[in-house]
């Protein structure tokens, strides 16, 4: 629920009670990943999704049924259920989708609410609920914080298992992550009676571009509509400025190599290099490809590429560090402008993230959705 954290932190500020589809487990071609939501109000007020439309009008009967009933339910949808046609997934995928009521009184509501305010806040946070088990668990959460490693709000069945669900939550929650774990009752990581989802809410990933040219122009656009925190680093302070980049979270004037040794990166940041200037590319790309980022790509010829692979092998820059370089930068689409250069980038760094192939999809035989992070779906039934 916390992709739609915003609307809901609002709901509860104003007192609404709600109930809230969450996307637990995926199988097949399922359009939603673990963590994507759909809640409903009182006054029958919905947002959010949980499959782009194949059961929303299903699953959100369900929220109204759980609203009334006070009870959490948990459902499975998929094309080879029985009425697939009225209420199935006809991309032929499967999900699980766990239904909780947040209801003025409800033990759930605070903790609910603590996880909404840090997600709409952009402070990171994880909440565990558990989706299958005992009946008087199922439904119960957890949020865990960077300064609350210990967790707030808890299970009420067994301290160990509080403390569990919180470590277990805080790792996932340290890789940004979104899905499931397996659990004793009673906390023991071995025997599995309970299913907890987790969901991470984390800052945004940062695209760094270097080059004030007018392809980082178009890249920013295309950065920020992906989600990104967008930088833009030049040290030319003539290029480098708000009205050539009104849409970059930050400008920075800054030998970029200079920049990237002081700024903060991680396994998610994406780094495109645009300069296509030696002086700017070699020590800036020697940095990046030692970095533990999620992308390293430079713009620039074939003929570019060869002349600069040369001078970053002379100043250290190993052949396993060079493999890691995406360059000339981009998935071969026949691109002409700035807008369709940014495209062509765009389209590497997804393909780079979600594990695709970048081939058209036209006569392929490869699965249309890569992402690592699903879970499986698995049969867990209702506990309605």
């Amino acid at each position: 629920m916390l992709d739609i954290a915003d609307e809901l932190h609002r709901w509860v500020e104003q007192g609404r009670d709600f109930a809230v589809a969450t996307v637990v487990a995926v199988g097949g071609s399922a359009p939603r990943l673990p963590g994507a939501a759909l809640a409903v109000d009182a006054d029958g007020t919905a947002i959010g999704s949980v499959s782009g439309g194949c059961v929303e009008g299903a699953v959100y009967e369900l929220c109204r049924q759980a609203l009334e009933d006070g009870e959490p339910v948990l459902e499975r949808f998929g094309y080879s259920d029985e009425d697939a046609f009225a209420v199935g997934l006809t991309c032929g995928g499967v999900i699980d989708i766990l239904v909780t009521p947040v209801r003025a009184g409800d033990p759930v509501r605070a903790v609910v609410a603590a996880a909404l305010e840090a997600a709409a806040g952009g402070r990171a946070t994880a909440l565990a609920r558990i989706v299958s088990g005992p009946r008087e668990l199922v439904g119960r959460a957890l949020v865990v914080r960077p300064e609350d490693p210990r967790g707030h709000g808890g299970f009420g069945a067994h301290p160990e298992l509080d403390r569990t669900v919180a470590a277990e939550a805080g790792a996932f929650l340290d890789a940004g992550r979104t899905g499931t774990l397996e659990i004793g009752e009673q906390g023991s990581r071995c025997g599995a009676p309970l299913t907890v989802l987790v969901e991470s809410s984390v800052p945004p990933p940062r695209m760094i571009v270097f080059g004030a040219i007018d392809f980082a122009s178009a890249l920013v656009r295309i950065g920020k509509f992906l989600g990104y925190r967008v930088t833009v680093c030049d040290a030319r302070p003539v290029f480098a400025t708000e009205a050539r980049f009104p849409e970059a979270d930050e400008i920075i004037v800054e030998w970029p190599h200079r920049y990237l040794e002081r700024t903060e990166v991680d396994a998610r940041t994406v780094l495109c290099v645009l300069t296509h200037d030696a002086k700017f590319d070699v020590p800036l790309l020697r940095l990046a490809l030692r970095l533990p980022v999620a992308y390293v790509g430079a713009m620039g010829s074939r003929r570019t590429h060869l002349d600069r692979n040369e001078r970053l092998r002379e100043v250290g820059v190993t052949e396993l560090e060079l493999a890691r370089l995406r360059s000339p930068v981009g998935l071969d689409l026949g691109a002409r402008t700035p807008e369709e250069t940014a495209l062509s980038i765009a389209a590497e760094i997804v393909a780079a993230r979600r594990g695709g192939s970048g081939v058209s999809l036209t006569g392929a035989h490869t699965p249309i959705h890569h992402d690592v992070t699903s879970v499986p779906a698995r049969r867990i039934g209702s506990v309605a």
